[in-house]
């Protein structure tokens, strides 16, 4: 124990958690969100490049046009996710994750080509130019949806570690008998 200024007895201070969990979560965040939003917007290219794409080589509806190309971007997107963004989540259930994601993905295709059905058939915008901002609308407020589903129910984080804050109790932990011979030499009498 220390003394104080007026001579007594304090207790030693208590030790502090670290503040860099809130730091060091937001800054994963962060990361996060750059690498999602790097491969949603290959996504976005690969929509808006096969929509006009069908939409020029043949004869389909809009919104049948946008559908396909939503479809081929949810492929395209899994991919990149899986492998870039969320590579370090949980791989165990492989088959959950799989059927969240085109659940996730379907209501997200409901989202975006809802946009473009109402502009196209409830105002009448069906101009290529209109159908291309209307798409793209789509496609960010179907993105938002994707964005906060994805991360919280398909490609979920695993479970944090607790800090080893010392060598030795790590190995208390794992090798008990490895920290006593560690700690103290035996002694050797002649």
């Amino acid at each position: 124990m220390g003394h104080g200024s007026s001579g007594a007895h304090t207790a030693p201070p208590a030790p502090q958690a670290p503040r860099a969990g809130v730091r060091e979560r937001f800054d994963q965040l962060v990361r996060e969100v750059v690498k999602f939003g790097a491969v949603g917007g290959a996504g976005v290219l690969v929509n808006l490049l096969v929509f006009n794409f069908v939409r020029q080589v043949t004869d389909l509806p809009v919104v049948r046009a946008s559908i396909i190309a939503t479809i081929v971007a949810i492929a395209f997107n899994y991919v990149g996710f899986r492998y870039f963004t969320y590579r370090d989540r949980d791989k165990s259930g492989r088959t959950r994750e799989m059927s969240l994601f085109m659940l996730f993905s379907a209501i997200g295709l409901v989202i975006e080509n809802g946009v473009l059905y109402t502009a196209t058939y409830g105002f009448g915008w069906d101009s290529p130019l209109q159908s291309n901002i209307f798409k793209f609308l789509g496609i960010g407020i179907g993105t938002l949806f994707r964005f906060w589903s994805y991360r919280s129910w398909v490609f979920r984080a695993l479970p944090a570690r607790e800090p080893v804050t010392r060598a030795e109790t790590f190995l208390e932990h794992e090798h008990p008998t490895a920290v006593r011979t560690a700690e103290a030499p035996p002694v050797v009498r002649h």
